[in-house]
């Protein structure tokens, strides 16, 4: 069942209606991008297929990005969320919930550079923005950057053009340190991305970041929750073939993540064997029973149909426990996005 969170009410902004989050959402990152995901504009019917499939079950938070897309498809993700977003018409349409996450580009620099980004990408969503998003700290670069956008994100929910505000690769010191701009303008954090799956627990197990969003009641997203694919086990070498690794960037990284990704992934099997699931929904579902809302992609029907398994139902304690320490293993995670601040 989706939970209900209810944002708390600023006198400028009382009448923006609660945001629904669901158990888990969907990632639109490849929506639009060649470079990595082999984006082709004739995927468009699949992807409307993909987004009405997910909505009907119950995945009703999408989150794409402003930054999204690549050459001339710039921009494209969040087009076609708002395109198939007006052309559905089915259950769970009161729920829906369209996010997207603006950039911290070195040229904003002002409060009226968030607000007029966040305009920007209504419009592509085509008239409808729920949850907007900073997509990056500045902590490790720029620190002085980040207030003025802070400010610009709230002056988006004041004014009503959006109905709540999110961070993205804020560690727990700098969420502390930048948290009181939204307590003073009594305006809460509804949520923080991460990157976070079984291959990527740094920001929760070396930083702490969990503990410091249940306590200021922030609800973390899982970014990347099957590791570009690597826990789908497609990938895993078995002693009778070699993987077929993606082409392109992603085969270079491919080549050193998934060797060391073998106890998790072998984990992950001998789990989804007993349950009657694939690796991914174990691996999703893993993270949900972390206390977290994964965002896994998809670009087909099958890929969709794959996730929603991981819904409706738990890992036991044990089974986690046996994850956890398989993870606790592996010598060479996933490498950590470097806007992650601590």
């Amino acid at each position: 069942r989706p939970t209900m969170v209810t944002t708390t009410s600023s006198p400028t902004a009382s009448t923006i209606n609660p945001i629904q989050l669901p158990q888990m959402g969907c990632g639109t990152w490849a929506w639009g991008n060649q470079l990595l995901w082999n984006y082709d504009p004739a995927m468009d019917g699949d992807l409307q297929q993909v987004f009405n499939t997910c909505v009907s079950n119950g995945i009703t938070l999408f989150d794409t990005g402003d930054s999204y897309g690549t050459g001339k498809f710039n921009g494209r993700s969040e087009s076609l969320l708002g395109q198939f977003a007006k052309n559905y018409s089915g259950i769970n349409g009161d729920r829906l919930c369209l996010a997207t996450k603006l950039a911290p580009y070195p040229w904003r620099l002002t409060r009226n550079s968030i607000l007029n980004a966040g305009q920007a990408s209504r419009d592509r969503l085509g008239g409808r923005l729920d949850l907007a998003q900073l997509h990056w700290s500045t902590a490790n670069y720029a620190p002085w950057q980040e207030p003025a956008l802070l400010n610009g994100l709230c002056d988006l929910y004041e004014q009503g053009i959006i109905r709540g505000v999110g961070l993205s690769n804020f560690g727990p010191k700098r969420l502390k340190k930048i948290y009181p701009i939204f307590r003073d303008r009594q305006i809460p954090i509804l949520t923080l991305q991460i990157q976070y799956s079984l291959l990527s627990t740094y920001p929760v197990t070396e930083l702490g970041l969990k503990e410091t969003c249940d306590e200021l009641g922030i609800k973390i997203i899982a970014y990347s929750p099957l590791c570009l694919g690597v826990l789908t086990a497609k990938y895993h070498q078995s002693q009778t073939s070699k993987p077929n690794y993606p082409k392109g960037i992603r085969s270079l990284l491919f080549r050193q993540l998934v060797p060391n990704a073998e106890p998790v992934v072998n984990c992950l099997q001998a789990i989804a064997t007993e349950r009657n699931k694939t690796a991914a929904q174990i691996a999703l579902n893993w993270c949900i029973a972390k206390g977290t809302i994964p965002i896994p992609g998809a670009k087909t029907l099958k890929q969709a149909q794959d996730n929603i398994g991981a819904i409706g139902w738990l890992l036991t304690d044990g089974e986690v426990d046996a994850l956890d320490k398989a993870a606790a293993s592996v010598t060479k995670p996933m490498v950590q996005n470097i806007f992650q601040s601590r």
